[in-house]
């Protein structure tokens, strides 16, 4: 469907020509980067970024088969990738019309990968807006420890006292030049508290085991 032999590659940078076609730049091989869509309305930027991601034919009178259908090759650029099980980034397997069809024996390079995921995010949009409801409100957000929200920590309560002692930090409160007896017997009994407490969850683990 396009030609990705005549596509002029910066090689200073690794990345698609600036001066190509936005389907063309797309298509071919460069960092990861988003799509920039042209069309505004959602089913429009399916069939956008559909055709960004459809698998490169050969380049017969009659256009039959993939061109870069091969295991490890990226079905729209031809650039070789072995993915890893745990990666984060991994594609599912390609299909012949993107979202259907027949399953092929690449994959997708990093940057097409990225652009499927954009693909499936855009899906999960408009199914939303079909049955009414807010997309963002089902999009995840980072959980962020409620002792980080408060911003600089310049004290610690009791309950953030305990908890980093049960993970095994040794909390030691800042050298003084003058400690009155009071507050040394205050903090005497609230390192005993937390030694006491550390032992506490050793022992039952020890138990455990």
């Amino acid at each position: 469907m396009f030609n990705q032999q005549n596509l002029l590659i910066d090689a200073s940078q690794n990345a698609p020509n600036k001066f190509l076609p936005p389907l063309q730049r797309a298509r071919a091989c460069g960092p990861i980067e988003e799509y920039k869509f042209a069309q505004i309305k959602p089913k429009k930027q399916l069939k956008e970024i559909k055709l960004v991601l459809l698998p490169e034919k050969k380049k017969f009178i009659i256009r039959y088969g993939m061109k870069f259908n091969l295991k490890d090759r990226c079905v729209v650029c031809g650039v070789h990738k072995v993915w890893q099980g745990g990666d984060y980034l991994r594609p599912p397997i390609p299909l012949s019309d993107v979202v259907k069809g027949r399953p092929l024996r690449g994959t997708y390079c990093e940057k097409h990968a990225s652009l499927h995921r954009q693909l499936e995010m855009l899906q999960q949009q408009i199914l939303a807006d079909e049955h009414g409801l807010d997309f963002k409100a089902f999009v995840p957000k980072p959980r962020i420890p409620q002792m980080l929200k408060r911003g600089p920590l310049q004290s610690l309560n009791k309950e953030d006292v305990f908890s980093l002692s049960a993970a095994g930090w040794i909390l030691k409160p800042p050298q003084q030049k003058e400690e009155k007896p009071l507050e040394e017997v205050v903090r005497l009994t609230m390192e005993m508290k937390i030694a006491a407490d550390r032992i506490n969850t050793l022992m039952e683990g020890a138990k455990g085991e």
